[in-house]
């Protein structure tokens, strides 16, 4: 990790997984522990994004359900469009993608999330402000930030 910076403290909420079936990974999420029931948002729009400074958004699929306290997210990208998702996988691969945190203050954690070295590599509106900082290269995901706003 960047010298000094420090992720803030417990309040981790999310864990996010890039799959190639929404509903064969919530059967799966089920039997194996119990997670869900899941919610799912196929082929999902955001009311402004960004991604690397393109408004190129792709075509994404999302399940989200729980397991105790945790939310646990499915995503499925349909297309080849440049993404935080196909930065890590290829078309056909999939595996662990990112954490997400709930903060008070997205943007003054962008902004030192930045000042540690970490790339603002997307942000989206949809509901609340959400920015996913590119910390691949200390903790081998993505880290997403998002407000606690009473909609999460």
């Amino acid at each position: 990790m960047a010298a000094e910076f420090e992720l803030p403290h417990g309040v981790i909420f999310q864990q996010a997984y890039l799959v190639d079936d929404l509903r064969a990974s919530i059967e799966e999420w089920d039997r194996l522990f119990g997670a869900g029931p899941f919610v799912i948002t196929e082929h999902h729009r955001t009311d402004t994004f960004d991604y690397r400074g393109t408004d190129h958004e792709a075509d994404v699929s999302y399940a989200f359900g729980y397991l105790g306290d945790m939310m646990i997210q499915f995503i499925v990208q349909h297309d080849d469009t440049p993404s935080i998702y196909r930065d890590m996988f290829a078309p056909g691969e999939v595996g662990f993608h990112h954490i997400g945190l709930l903060v008070h203050d997205v943007q003054g954690e962008i902004r030192r999330f930045n000042q540690a070295g970490y790339e603002t590599a997307c942000t989206l509106w949809g509901g609340d402000y959400v920015a996913y900082m590119d910390c691949r290269s200390d903790m081998g995901c993505y880290v997403e930030l998002h407000g606690d706003a009473p909609i999460i």
